[in-house]
């Protein structure tokens, strides 16, 4: 049995470009996972295996692997720097123990490292931080340390300081042993000797060590007492205090280096194994019944209890779909039956391997603290439990946000309707963020994500992974009509055929209903004038119109018709001369009665740094946006206000450019209200133009 003491499972995670991958690479390529680096600019990197990735030198999707260091068994997850991609960091950070938090040493905290940091304290996940490319024009560690405490909230414990700065950054000095780290220039990370702290750094590292060991040491009473009466703490009580500290989220170990440059990374290795949690150390996860709701049972790390397994993320490959799980309890083992509780139906565990990036090792069994894939699981999704047929229960599941871009697609080739259909379905299932929806009114395939260059890159594997050319086009805004005019009218139907004709006549008053009434249909014939065996035939004439308005054939909103008189022929009117004459009296009608355009609104939900609230709600107001609240947070500020759809579109590149890639927003539907006269007048000439050219 595996000594869990020894695991490790985490995730690196960074805003784009602060070299998450290139950080992991370093780490396979010391513990001797592999032998050669891949560069990202080379589109070489190990875990990142898609071509779009390559391409782009961008992480889009999670990598996992796994690595030895001191006898500790490490499960890496990189994740991507994208706010597009987030999804992917919440929902590994949602099965990881601990994290390595990188921070650009020029750049410093960046916007996407505040959602990152965001999720991790959400997952309540410990963390250790490399402020990395401090080899780099501008580098500057202590500028971003500054940082992490002001913008993150956050407490960095600063364990290393750097030896030089950008092209003569050489190494670090290690606070605790007071030994200067200094690599050579060969490039490799084994070329480093162990020596006495610089002269002209002397007094520097004394003040930061004082800081580490004050902080530290408030971990433990006894220990603080007796530093305070001048007794230099062991480097045994330093360690504990530091591992107690990170474990509860107090700080953060803070080291610093060039993963680029192979310095400084044996040390966020030693830090990983020394102050991060094992799997037995972190909070059980809560297990919840049918409703979500926390039954007091938690899954204990503990490889001799029933099974209590979480699925994290769906990948299809060439062998299958792969489904990537973290067990928090029991074991599993091949040719074992599990029970999905989600979809209340079992499944029988094929084949079990042990992922290497988008390489894999087979295994015949894994165990509590384990993170490994699945193949062949035919209905687990993200966010399932899988779980022990005889001893039920539930795990939290995973809450995903919802898209807030959509376009149309449509398969270039005719013939590949259901080939686009089949690879869309496996799309969704491995990204929870990516939707698809039919438009009934269009019949138009519309996906929808969490940014342009998410939509961007699902068309790209549309076209290269599954074979599917398609054409992009911009969405269309789904307006309404209504009507702001109470008219009464009279409309007769007659028609002379030969034999028995068609007769019916109907008075009736058209008004406008109330919000969200949709169609009403009252009758108050009194004295037969419309027999009562033709009031169905009537209402159903008006119902049927109510999907075409008469401004731009929009579906109509909220009117009621009550119909007051009218006269039949005791031969000639039927059901169907009503049903006609209704369909006719509405024609005539609806023109009269004031018809307006109705346009949909959003509900937005803005989050922005404090410096740029102005912008924002500037930029909301020219979208006709109404602004309804603001609330100041930590490090942000919420803005909340009711927009219309069709100035949102584009939206995110927008808040993305005038908050320096720090703003992110929320939208959904809020209800219907009326489109100013310009507005109106643009769409209904749009649509017409379009109809003409049908």
């Amino acid at each position: 049995m595996t000594d869990l003491s020894r695991y490790r499972n985490i995730g690196i995670f960074a805003h784009v470009d602060a070299g998450k991958t290139t950080t992991t690479e370093r780490i396979l390529k010391l513990t001797g996972k592999i032998h050669k680096t891949g560069e990202v600019h080379d589109g070489e990197a190990t875990t990142d295996f898609m071509e779009q990735e390559q391409e782009r030198g961008i992480t889009i999707q999670s990598a996992a692997t796994s690595c030895q260091w001191n006898g500790h068994r490490l499960n890496i997850i990189d994740t991507p720097g994208h706010v597009d991609f987030t999804i992917e960091v919440y929902r590994s950070l949602k099965v990881l123990d601990g994290g390595i938090g990188v921070f650009c040493g020029s750049g410093g905290v960046e916007p996407q490292s505040e959602t990152n940091w965001r999720y991790a304290n959400d997952s309540e996940v410990s963390r250790v931080i490399l402020v990395n490319k401090l080899d780099r024009l501008g580098a500057d560690f202590y500028r971003v340390v500054d940082q992490i405490k002001n913008v993150l909230a956050a407490t960095p414990l600063v364990m290393v300081l750097p030896i030089g700065v950008e092209d003569d950054f050489v190494g670090v000095v290690d606070l605790l042993t007071r030994k200067a780290w200094v690599w050579d220039n060969s490039g490799l990370p084994e070329n480093y000797a162990i020596q006495d702290v610089p002269e002209d750094m002397v007094d520097l590292v004394e003040e930061w060590r004082e800081k580490l060991v004050e902080t530290a040491l408030e971990q433990d009473d006894d220990a603080m007492e007796a530093y305070l009466e001048g007794e230099e703490p062991s480097l045994e009580t330093l360690h504990a205090c530091i591992r107690k500290g990170t474990i509860a989220l107090d700080f953060f170990p803070t080291y610093c280096g060039s993963a680029f440059k192979n310095k400084g990374v044996q040390l966020v290795l030693n830090a990983v194994v020394d102050y991060l949690p094992s799997p037995t150390e972190v909070q059980p996860q809560p297990e919840v019944d049918i409703e979500g709701n926390e039954t007091g049972e938690f899954a204990l790390v503990d490889p001799d209890r029933p099974l209590r397994a979480l699925a994290f993320k769906i990948m299809d490959d060439r062998f299958g779909a792969l489904t990537f799980t973290r067990i928090y309890s029991g074991k599993i083992e091949k040719g074992m039956t599990v029970l999905n509780t989600f979809t209340g139906k079992t499944e029988r565990i094929g084949r079990i391997v042990e992922m290497h990036a988008n390489s894999r090792a087979e295994l015949s069994s894994a165990q509590a603290g384990d993170i490994i894939a699945l193949v062949g699981l035919k209905n687990t999704q993200t966010g399932h439990t899988l779980c022990d047929p005889k001893n039920p229960a539930t795990l939290e599941p995973m809450v995903f946000p919802d898209p807030v871009i959509s376009i149309a697609i449509a398969p270039k080739d005719k013939g590949a309707s259901e080939k686009m259909g089949i690879a869309l379905n496996k799309m969704i299932q491995e990204d929870p963020s990516f939707r698809v929806e039919t438009d009934e009114e269009s019949g138009e395939t519309i996906i929808k994500g969490m940014g342009e260059l998410h939509l961007d890159i699902k068309v790209d594997i549309l076209r290269r992974t599954h074979g599917v050319d398609v054409n992009v086009g911009k969405p269309q805004v789904a307006y309404r009509e209504t009507i702001t005019r109470l008219v009464e009218d009279s409309y007769t139907h007659k028609k002379q055929t030969g034999g028995s004709g068609q007769f019916a006549r109907i008075d009736y008053i058209i008004e406008p209903g109330e919000t969200g009434s949709g169609f009403e249909f009252e009758s108050k014939v009194t004295g037969g004038n419309v027999p009562r065996e033709f009031w169905p035939a009537v209402d159903k004439g008006f119902k049927m119109c109510m999907d075409e308005g008469v401004l731009a054939g929009f579906p109509v909103l909220d009117i009621k018709v009550t119909l007051m008189d009218g006269s039949y022929h005791a031969v000639d009117s039927s059901a169907i001369a009503y049903e006609i004459a209704a369909k006719a009296a509405y024609r005539q009608t609806m023109p009269k009665a004031a018809p307006q355009l109705m346009e949909p609104i959003m509900k937005v939900d803005v989050y922005t740094p404090e410096d740029h609230v102005g912008d924002v709600i500037g930029d909301l107001n020219r979208r006709r946006g109404m602004i309804k609240s603001q609330e100041t947070g930590p490090t942000n500020v919420r803005v909340k206000a009711d927009a219309p759809l069709s100035e949102m579109f584009g939206y995110i590149g927008d808040l993305r450019t005038m908050t320096s890639g720090r703003g992110q927003f929320s939208m959904e539907f809020s209800h219907y209200m009326p489109c100013p006269k310009n507005v109106a007048e643009a769409v209904i000439k749009e649509v017409m133009a379009r109809k003409a050219q049908d």
